[in-house]
């Protein structure tokens, strides 16, 4: 008979990803996720199995709430430069449940080079994030508030890469003032 799991999974999923979030991958260890996650070892290999698929749980646990937190805070906006705009302050705004930074830019940085399974997730996430930009963009097109002119694939293109670098400085810098002059001098372009 199988014994009945004496926690919530998705708690501590979401443990393990703040863990991972925080230190990355290679400074995790198995025993700080035991302590951080407060279950033991064995549970950790039996309900998710080793610590690289552990992480590629918590990295598809961060995808599914940004990308929920995007369709339901930033698409409805109407205003597409508006909606730009929460997209980058969503990222840069002050959480205490959450550490600074990105999980996907912080995985990309660490492990891109050193494991194309992880690579491949990466470059996944940027292309929908960038195509989410690139819709954005195209509705502001539509409704008159971004000029007909503007090449919207490399619109998308320039403000993604600074979406990317907005995530990485806010790893390094409490400075408020400069992030929002970040966030204005890339929609500058839509003007």
């Amino acid at each position: 008979m199988a014994r009945h799991k004496e926690f919530d999974e998705a708690k501590v999923l979401r443990k393990a990803m703040v863990l991972f979030w925080q230190n990355g991958y290679e400074k995790t260890s198995m025993q700080d996720l035991v302590d951080y996650m407060n279950i033991h070892r064995r549970s950790i290999y039996d309900t998710f199995g080793d610590k690289q698929t552990l992480f590629l749980r918590t990295l598809q646990l961060f995808e599914e709430t940004t990308e929920k937190k995007m369709e339901q805070e930033i698409r409805p906006t109407q205003s597409a430069k508006l909606a730009i705009r929460r997209l980058f302050e969503m990222t840069v705004s002050s959480n205490e449940k959450k550490p600074p930074g990105c999980l996907i830019v912080n995985t990309a940085v660490e492990l891109s080079l050193h494991d194309e399974k992880i690579a491949d997730r990466i470059r996944k996430s940027f292309n929908k994030t960038e195509s989410f930009i690139y819709e954005l963009l195209v509705q502001g097109q539509r409704n008159g508030e971004i000029s007909e002119e503007l090449d919207l694939e490399k619109a998308a293109q320039f403000i993604h890469n600074s979406f990317i670098g907005i995530r990485v400085l806010c790893k390094t810098t409490e400075d408020k003032e400069k992030l929002e002059n970040i966030i204005d001098s890339t929609l500058a372009i839509l003007d």
